[in-house]
């Protein structure tokens, strides 16, 4: 039996979404990409795609069944509306497109048509503007799939580093009063349960950053890390993961560091995110654990500055595909 293809939502039609899919389908042969269909635009595709001298065919197809038979020869497309490219020129129109195209793409996933989902990139505040009352994709999926917020975890992943912070889209003075030990257990269960699952690590080796400077200095320099952290990286253990930390987040991630570790959990945004992009930002892959779906996109933005001039990289776009392939066929 054939698996179904991956799906991957357009993102914001002025952003690198549609050109980077092109590229995307452009290295498949080479990358040893599976199948996969957009959702989104035709057009806006076809024309993202000449925009950067890839002469592609773009098919419409009716149904994710008709993917794998066309996608040797032509990109695939189910096509949901129409309009003009105009990349690095955002508006409602191509935000509207682009939640329509997430939601279509989340619903085919959803229903088992798709193997997996790789989200392109949206701008939120574009979104905002039009309605959409979620801090961003990850949530939204999260919720299409009936997962609590705390419960659709986002990781940060690399061929150098795998992250995942506790908080995310808030703001770094409300860290503090938003962490609590049953949060931290929480996400790193779900962190490990996931990396067994999906990346075929048996026993996952946890990482628990501190939140302040030398995670605390035995309390001279916060009380977080004693108080809230300890105690979640003692209950991890208890539960039979094997969780090591508070450990100060400056000595986390050189090199003889990193290989003493599966995943790093961080307390905020900035700590996990700063690292990865260092370290892989060609390649850096977001992928939401704890879904009954698997659902990757490529860590980066719309990037309206450069859409459209060829400049940007598809490293991510191909990482995430390549990803969402491998977590979905371990699942299989």
């Amino acid at each position: 039996m054939t698996p179904a293809p991956i799906v991957i939502s357009m993102g914001d039609p002025a952003g690198l979404g549609p050109e980077l899919a092109a590229a995307a389908w452009a290295l498949s042969a080479t990358a040893g990409l599976p199948p996969f269909v957009i959702v989104g635009s035709r057009r806006m595709i076809e024309q993202a795609a000449l925009r950067r001298g890839i002469h592609a065919v773009v098919t419409a197809i009716s149904d994710t069944d008709d993917a794998a038979a066309v996608f040797d020869t032509a990109l695939p497309v189910i096509d949901i509306g129409d309009g003009t490219y105009a990349p690095g020129e955002p508006d409602d129109a191509g935000a509207a497109l682009a939640l329509a195209s997430l939601t279509r793409a989340t619903e085919l996933t959803r229903a088992g048509k798709a193997s997996a989902l790789v989200t392109g990139p949206i701008a939120k505040s574009r979104l905002a503007h039009i309605g959409f009352d979620y801090p961003g994709q990850t949530e939204f999926v999260g919720a299409a799939c009936g997962v609590a917020a705390t419960d659709a975890v986002m990781m940060l992943a690399g061929p150098h580093l795998r992250v995942v912070p506790v908080t995310v889209h808030v703001p770094l003075g409300d860290v503090p009063g938003l962490l609590t030990t049953d949060l931290i257990v929480r996400r790193a269960r779900i962190a490990a349960a996931a990396l067994a699952r999906d990346f075929g690590i048996a026993a996952p080796r946890l990482a628990i950053a501190g939140l302040n400077p030398h995670a605390g200095e035995d309390g001279r320099m916060g009380h977080e890390d004693i108080a809230i952290i300890a105690p979640a990286v003692a209950a991890l253990r208890a539960a039979g993961i094997d969780a090591r930390g508070p450990l100060p987040a400056d000595t986390m991630f050189h090199a003889q560091a990193r290989e003493t570790y599966d995943v790093a959990i961080c307390m905020y945004h900035d700590q996990a995110l700063i690292p990865i992009k260092v370290l892989d930002f060609d390649e850096g892959v977001n992928v939401t654990l704890g879904l009954p779906i698997v659902r990757t996109s490529p860590d980066h933005g719309t990037a309206f500055g450069i859409a459209g001039t060829g400049a940007a990289r598809p490293g991510a776009t191909v990482a995430a595909i390549a990803m969402a392939g491998a977590c979905a066929a371990r699942r299989a």
